[in-house]
């Protein structure tokens, strides 16, 4: 269990406690998701106790001098999300009391910090006297006597630094920020805007002074997503833009003004498109790939000539991305894909040419930045396993890494040129709520059947229809549960204090598959629903995770491997032993066809995702389904007797269904945006359920005095 550490100046409230500084709220020992706003808000209640906090208070302090928001309706949201946290409501309230057309107030009781919360206060001892051993240990006394004060003074130097390097909200707007870049003073920050979370489509480039709370909008063209780097003298920004028809290289005046064209590329993700300016103001560094199949490799773009040089290519990276000149502009920094899930950071000396792989790591990488003195890296990571991205510093000399205290979480970091500004912005996903829609009455609205403030995905139906389990963060670690097919009666089923997932009911509805994640290392378990206990499945091959029972229960599906071909394919005994290899090339979620004769599996190319399926009769032949368009996800589709269920890329927010005869595609229902990860239809082939998103936020953060 997450227990929570006490600082001084936390605010303790019934099972809660508020740590204004570090932006955590607990309850009874775990820590509880609200977003930056609704904190804010709870925080300004918390400090006026008892007093009435008025709606206009609340909006200058949460939107000051924003004209991108909607205050009712964001204001609504933050006190809904704040209520949601502390288990409270609006017509009988505990906590947080609403006061028509006037306000809110906090009407809770709270209480004094326990006795181990409040620091013990420092007294220094009296003077000894010299004991009557002699000057010798009088000596050695005193010198004990000046070190111990030389440590309380230097620890509580340290402390006090610490205490500096305390993020703060630079942009706290409604919608997405992301992607800051310091201009190269340090004193403005441009960032991408989405207004409307619950649309990708709507990214522009803003800049912000710091210490100023109106931005300048620098372009006019919603995209899927944009990077930005400043140019060396301040008067230009240089974008990468990901968008339906026109992704490419921009230059836009730092002031605003008319956008250039360099030139197009085929730049499909965030990763893609990041881009980073040398420092003697000639080139950019970039991604791009020879077609939208291809694979990436990192190039310099010159500014004069227009052409691209690519640069030395280290074979055992699959992909080049998110490239980084060094303040020198003697190395360039960047990430090597080695495979599905497993990456490395890479510097390439320039001056000799040659490429170095620092460190290899398990999951996804989210930028990455020089430090001031060029000496260390920072980077963001999402470890396998990992609820939220954290930011990490690996020195350049000995590879050692260090995981930062701040920025949790924590993507797309930027540095000032001094390095004494640091920035990032601190997306979330929000919650999932797991909806049920009626496939036979289309026209009635999906209703809400699993709720929580907490993540919930991975939902699944028995085979006998009675029960869903499903993953869930609520008490801290993502474990199993268990509900009722109307989404009652919830059972945590699992306890392992790690990170578990992906469960697959056995054929007759008793027992469980699902996979655990420890330290970013995978593992197999089976369990009895009604026993609760779980047995991991000893298996001859490594990481193995993403289970699935087959129908005649005979076998269990899933994944393992790393490397530069993914993970791929296998299948084995549920009591274990060695597994069958089923595919030659990289999958995800492999479910059996419900004739025995084929498995199904996604693949992910790191642009793409396609549906496949392998032979079982004989074992070994795989190719793409015929006539099905690409996903919008690896996890998000559902396998049922003539056909699947699926969320195209191109119409990610409908809900879609592909007839394997017919090799036929219609739409069945518009759920919107934010679907993500799990999709289950239930036996009777009437409900779909699935996760949906609700709630992303994402602002930038900067830490000044740095370094």
């Amino acid at each position: 269990m997450e227990t929570s550490p006490h600082y001084p100046g936390r605010i303790a409230f019934d099972h809660f406690e508020l740590d204004p500084r570090s932006g955590e709220l607990w309850k009874n020992g775990h820590r509880i998701r609200l977003q930056p706003r609704p904190f804010q808000l709870l925080t300004m209640l918390l400090k006026r106790q008892g007093e009435v906090v008025t709606r206009e208070e609340v909006c200058s302090k949460l939107w000051p001098s924003d004209t991108f928001v909607d205050f009712d309706h964001g204001l609504a949201m933050a006190v809904n999300k704040v209520r949601e946290a502390l288990g409270d409501s609006a017509e009988c309230p505990r906590f947080v009391e609403t006061l028509p057309r006037r306000g809110y107030r906090f009407i809770g009781k709270i209480r004094p910090p326990a006795v181990s919360e409040i620091p013990e206060p420092y007294t220094p001892m009296p003077p000894a006297k010299p004991a009557p051993y002699g000057w010798k240990a009088a000596w050695i006394i005193g010198a004990i006597a000046a070190l111990s004060i030389a440590y309380v003074w230097q620890s509580r130097r340290s402390h006090a630094a610490a205490s500096l390097l305390q993020p703060v909200l630079f942009t706290a707007y409604t919608g997405l920020e992301v992607v800051p870049s310091f201009s190269p003073d340090g004193s403005r920050i441009s960032f991408s805007l989405a207004p409307d979370a619950r649309w990708s489509d709507g990214f522009d480039l803003y800049v912000k002074d710091i210490g100023s709370e109106n931005p300048i909008r620098l372009t006019h063209q919603p995209s899927r997503w944009l990077s930005s780097a400043w140019s060396p003298d301040g008067t230009q920004i240089a974008i990468h833009r990901v968008s339906k028809n026109d992704s490419g290289i921009f230059l836009v005046p730092a002031i605003g003004g008319a956008e250039r064209k360099l030139r197009s590329t085929f730049a499909a993700n965030s990763t893609a498109a990041a881009i980073s300016w040398a420092p003697d103001g000639q080139s950019l560094a970039f991604a791009d790939s020879p077609s939208p199949e291809g694979l990436r490799r990192l190039s310099i773009l010159s500014l004069g000539s227009l052409e691209t040089t690519q640069i030395p290519h280290d074979e055992t990276c699959k992909e080049e991305q998110i490239p980084a000149f060094s303040h020198d502009g003697k190395r360039l920094a960047y990430i090597c894909s080695l495979g599905w899930e497993e990456y490395g950071v890479a510097v390439l000396n320039r001056i000799e040419g040659k490429v170095r792989i620092l460190k290899t790591f398990r999951g996804w990488a989210h930028g990455i930045v020089w430090t001031g003195d060029d000496n260390a890296l920072i980077f963001s990571e999402s470890q396998i396993g990992d609820e939220h991205p954290g930011l990490r510093e690996l020195r350049v000399a000995d590879a050692v890494v260090r995981p930062l205290e701040y920025g949790r979480p924590g993507e797309w970091p930027a540095i000032s040129s001094k390095g004494d500004r640091f920035a990032y912005d601190n997306y979330e996903d929000g919650h999932n709520l797991i909806w049920r829609l009626d496939l036979e009455n289309l026209q009635n609205p999906p209703i809400e059947l699993i709720s929580s403030t907490q993540e919930q995905f991975v939902a699944q139906y028995s085979p006998d229809g009675g029960h869903v389990a499903f993953a869930s963060s609520r008490t801290g670690n993502n474990e199993i549960w268990m509900s009722d097919a109307d989404g009652k009666e919830l059972v945590q089923l699992t306890n392992l204090g790690d990170t578990s997932g992906s469960p697959s009911w056995s054929p007759d509805s008793k027992k469980l598959v699902f996979d655990s994640r420890h330290n970013g290392r995978s593992n197999i378990y089976v369990m009895d629903v009604q026993e609760r206990v779980p047995r991991r499945i000893v298996l001859n091959v490594e990481q193995p995770s993403v289970p699935s029972w087959s129908r005649n229960g005979r076998w269990i599906y899933f994944i393992a491997g790393a490397g530069t071909n993914g993970a791929k394919v296998y299948r084995a005994s549920p009591e274990g032993g060695d597994a069958t290899a089923l595919s030659t090339s990289s999958g995800y979620g492999p479910v059996e066809s419900f004739d025995g004769e084929r498995v199904y599996f996604a693949i992910h190319d790191g642009k793409r995702a396609v549906l496949y399926s392998a032979s079982l009769k004989p074992t070994g032949t795989e190719i793409p389904v015929k006539g099905i368009p690409e996903l919008s996800f690896v996890a998000n589709w559902a396998v049922v007797r003539e056909g699947v269920y699926f969320y195209p890329a191109d119409a990610p927010g409908t809900l879609s269904y592909f007839d394997f005869a017919k090799q036929q595609v219609r739409p069945v229902y518009e759920v919107g945006r934010g679907s993500f990860y799990g999709l289950s239809i239930s036996p009777d082939g009437r409900y779909a359920i699935y996760a949906k998103m609700d709630g992303a936020t994402s602002d930038i953060m900067l830490i000044n005095h740095f370094r």
